[in-house]
């Protein structure tokens, strides 16, 4: 007898704000449209919790003293550009999915969230 797994709290976080570099604005549109066939989708299933595209501009607090500066920067490889908040009952259940429906040109960091007692 198997047991059955639990759905888990997954948090995929969109790395790269230029995924559209090169591309004309024909296929910007083709895979924005995409992306939100994928979500879309994801919410049908009943496993979105939450979504959203990230500004590009930001603040960084940082130090003992509370520092805030502008950022991210322009430079930085590792920009924030999104994220999704998903209920789902695999690792792979949670990103799985994304082959099927577009390639852009950013990285998708994918983790299990810890929740609290």
């Amino acid at each position: 007898m198997s047991t059955p797994t639990k759905p888990a709290d997954y948090m995929l976080i969109f790395r790269g704000t230029d995924w559209y570099q090169g591309l004309s604005p024909e296929q910007m549109q083709q895979v924005a449209d995409q992306c939100m066939a994928w979500f879309n989708g994801l919410k049908t299933a009943g496993t979105v919790v939450a979504g959203s595209p990230l500004e590009r501009d930001g603040r960084i607090v940082s130090g003992k003293n509370r520092v805030v500066s502008d950022g991210p920067f322009a430079e930085s490889k590792e920009t924030i550009g999104g994220y999704f908040l998903l209920k789902v009952a695999s690792m792979e259940e949670a990103v799985g999915g994304r082959r099927n429906y577009f390639q852009i040109s950013w990285r998708v960091f994918r983790r299990e969230l810890a929740l609290a007692d």
